[in-house]
């Protein structure tokens, strides 16, 4: 499982900001996780609490939002979610398109007390 190792780099960058912008407690994480990255958002959640315990973030929450796996169709522009349709389009049945957005990982807010 790689998520946890995920979790420890996100650990790392947390407290370089936490050390940059001299904050005492950090309230909650905030990730954003496409559908079609490589980390799966449950397990993320599930080796959070392993990797702060015993740590300044012991009681730190983690939210994940999901960013939905889109594409634009190349033949209509129809934009639909890859997933949910299984890669062809709603509107003409292509199965050639363009992904739009669905690969992201990032830590969009480290809300500090």
């Amino acid at each position: 499982m790689h998520e946890l190792g995920i979790v420890f780099e996100i650990i790392k960058i947390v407290d370089r900001f936490v050390a940059e912008n001299d904050l005492s407690q950090v309230e909650k994480i905030v990730l954003e996780v496409g559908q079609l990255s490589s980390a799966v958002p449950k397990f993320l959640e599930s080796c959070f609490p392993a990797a702060v315990n015993d740590t300044p973030y012991a009681h730190t929450k983690l939210e994940i939002i999901i960013v939905p796996a889109m594409a634009a169709c190349n033949s209509c522009h129809e934009q639909f979610n890859l997933v949910e349709h299984r890669r062809v389009c709603p509107n003409c049945h292509s199965d050639q398109s363009t992904l739009l957005t669905g690969r992201e990982f990032s830590i969009k807010e480290i809300v500090a007390c």
